[in-house]
């Protein structure tokens, strides 16, 4: 019996040290589970693919680790539903226990889906959706943005308009949060006579030919327009066909890109639009990612990959901070709030609702051999802030 009892004991002492080194070690053991929710079918479904690929490149430049801990990344449709978005969310929170959440290009989706992501206190990287609201009363410690609030890219184009000397604008854009927030934003900053606007449906709503009669009819010196994905292709196409490009000026927002230029061509060239990252930007990161990204998936990445892969970078400063223990989590977020990382925009801050501070460019579509891409004309207006920071109550 002693000869057991001796031997119990030495195992009770064997498993208590395999207990100790097993401790510290859990923290480093951990696989990051991260929550991303784009559209990946209909229509837009090419939106979420660039950004998904955006985010699968950053991944793969960090070794597929953040802070050192190997990551896993599920992906969820919304299918550019609220109702969708906001049942995908609660499954990545409640059933996947998701660590970070990160995407969303929709603003009605996003803010559809914020109240479960604050009330979790899960640390959210919105990569598109722009929605006032998220700036101003609504914004919330554990939600930040790599994107922009949505009137700041309009109000650029209204600094613009003024400079040209146009005197009178039509506008044009779909009836949904973002839609309203960018001609809002337009009207913020220029200066001239709206001599009309019409507000089109969405997301069904794919002919616009009887709203550019009526922009012809008002006989403006430009028109104005925020369409994106498929119905930005639609409005360009229909807007040569009618014979406008010749006569009325189009100046837009987020219609033609990298995703939408493969099908417009020469149907874009010449149209001047405003962006807060354009493919050309001359900083190292930017190179790096533009470069491998059309080397991986042989086409080049758009605006939304761009937001998307600084996402990447941004969370990895926050799990590096704390070594690993996403327990912390008030020490990721003063982390984040620093923006310590090597953005594809060069250098940018947020302001204290976690939006962005940082440039805005005039853009311009150019063909160069059989290629059609979007370059920068201008700096339009630096460091700028929404106008929506004032009403956050976070300071």
């Amino acid at each position: 019996m002693r000869g057991y009892s001796h031997m119990k004991s030495i195992a009770v002492v064997a498993a208590a040290g395999l207990a100790l080194l097993a401790g510290p070690a859990t923290a480093q053991d951990k696989t990051i589970k991260i929550g991303f929710i784009s559209t990946f079918s209909g229509p837009t479904g090419a939106i979420g693919t660039d950004m998904k690929n955006a985010f699968e490149l950053g991944l793969d430049h960090l070794g597929r680790k953040l802070g050192g801990l190997p990551v896993e990344v599920i992906y969820e449709d919304d299918q550019q539903k609220p109702e969708v978005g906001v049942q995908k969310t609660q499954k990545l929170l409640e059933s996947d226990h998701v660590d970070f959440v990160a995407g969303y290009i929709w603003s009605n989706v996003m803010l559809g889906s914020l109240k479960p992501l604050v009330e979790t206190k899960t640390i959210t990287v919105i990569t598109n959706a722009g929605a006032s609201q998220l700036a101003g009363e609504m914004c919330s410690p554990y939600v930040f943005s790599t994107s922009f609030n949505n009137d700041q890219a309009p109000q650029s184009l209204g600094l613009y308009l003024n400079q040209k000397g146009i005197k009178k604008v039509f506008m044009m854009g779909p009836n949904y949060a973002a839609g309203r927030d960018m001609l809002q934003g337009l009207r913020e900053t220029y200066k001239g006579e709206f001599v009309g606007q019409e507000m089109t449906r969405w997301p069904d709503q794919l002919d616009f030919s009887a709203e550019l009669s009526k922009a012809r009819a008002a006989q403006p010196d430009a028109l104005y327009a925020f369409y994106p994905g498929g119905a930005g292709i639609q409005f360009i196409t229909q807007y040569v066909q009618s014979g406008l490009k010749g006569q009325i000026p189009l100046y837009q927002n987020y219609i033609i890109d990298e995703l939408s230029l493969p099908r417009l061509k020469d149907l874009a060239v010449g149209i001047l639009g405003s962006s807060n990252w354009v493919g050309d930007l001359p900083n190292e990161a930017n190179k790096k990612f533009v470069a491998d990204y059309h080397e991986k998936y042989k086409k080049w990445p758009s605006n939304y990959a761009a937001q998307t892969y600084d996402a990447v970078s941004l969370l990895n400063s926050a799990v590096m901070a704390v070594k690993g223990d996403l327990s912390k989590k008030d020490e990721m977020r003063e982390e984040m709030e620093k923006a310590d990382f090597k953005s594809v925009r060069g250098n940018f801050k947020f302001g204290n609702n976690h939006i962005p501070i940082q440039n805005y460019y005039l853009t311009n579509t150019v063909k160069e051999g059989d290629e059609f891409l979007l370059k920068t004309v201008s700096t339009i207006v630096e460091n700028d802030q929404d106008r929506f920071h004032d009403k956050c109550p976070m300071k």
